[in-house]
């Protein structure tokens, strides 16, 4: 006889087309087989072959499929903590920048940080999403800004997949800003390094996706074009 739980006392939100928003139940039963769900539906319309199911109470929680979160950062070392008084005291983030601030800060401690400390300091990060219900996780790159630490970042993005329960999509990000080494030449950037990275990120396996950030506030030494993008499209 095959055994499982069925989850009472739950108000579910399963997405599905209708009249309830979300797809809401107020009053659902969840039955789970193995690691599957195997049904999910109103409480009183629970199928008898569930009926021998353990049932185990959610006391009126709120139950939602796994939480995607599809834009983070969570790869990097350091910190801006010194940041935070400037920008208390009136300073934008060009003027961060021209210290030696903002991201060029996390550039730098991130390429002196080896593939497990980068690990290392991410997990607690991942943990507390996971907390929180994320079960699928974009993590991008762009705090390397070279070829080694790109992939580095990349690497440590793919084994926090392997380390916790949650689906890892990785992105490059080679192209989020331009490096001190490289200021006022992106072209030069792009084609020395960007490019190189993406095609050894995208040989090794370990990015699936690319983004080139446009022009913004915070990218501004100096913005990438429309046409520095397009020249990366081409080696995927």
């Amino acid at each position: 006889m095959t055994t499982g739980n069925v989850f009472i006392d739950a108000r579910i939100a399963t997405l599905a087309e209708g009249a309830a928003p979300y797809g809401l139940i107020e009053d659902a039963a969840l039955a789970v087989e193995g690691d599957r769900i195997a049904w999910v539906g109103p409480r009183d319309a629970l199928p008898a072959r569930y009926a021998h199911f353990e049932r185990l109470s959610l006391q009126g929680r709120l139950v939602t499929p796994g939480l995607i979160d599809c834009h983070t950062h969570l790869i990097f070392a350091g910190d801006r903590a010194r940041e935070f008084e400037m920008r208390l005291n009136g300073a934008g983030y060009q003027a961060i920048a021209r210290a030696g601030g903002g991201i060029s800060t996390t550039v730098r401690a991130t390429r002196a940080s080896d593939l497990e400390r980068l690990i290392e300091q991410a997990l607690p990060r991942v943990d507390a999403l996971i907390a929180e219900g994320i079960t699928t996780l974009e993590i991008k790159s762009g705090y390397g800004l070279d070829i080694e630490t790109e992939i580095r970042m990349l690497r440590a993005a793919r084994r926090i997949g392997q380390l916790r329960p949650v689906r890892v999509v990785t992105t490059f990000l080679g192209a989020h800003s331009v490096p001190e080494e490289y200021a006022g030449r992106s072209d030069a950037y792009i084609d020395g390094v960007a490019i190189p990275a993406l095609r050894a990120a995208h040989d090794q396996g370990c990015q699936s996706a690319f983004k080139v950030d446009p022009p913004s506030a915070s990218n501004f030494d100096p913005p990438f074009r429309a046409e520095q993008a397009r020249r990366c499209e081409v080696f995927l």
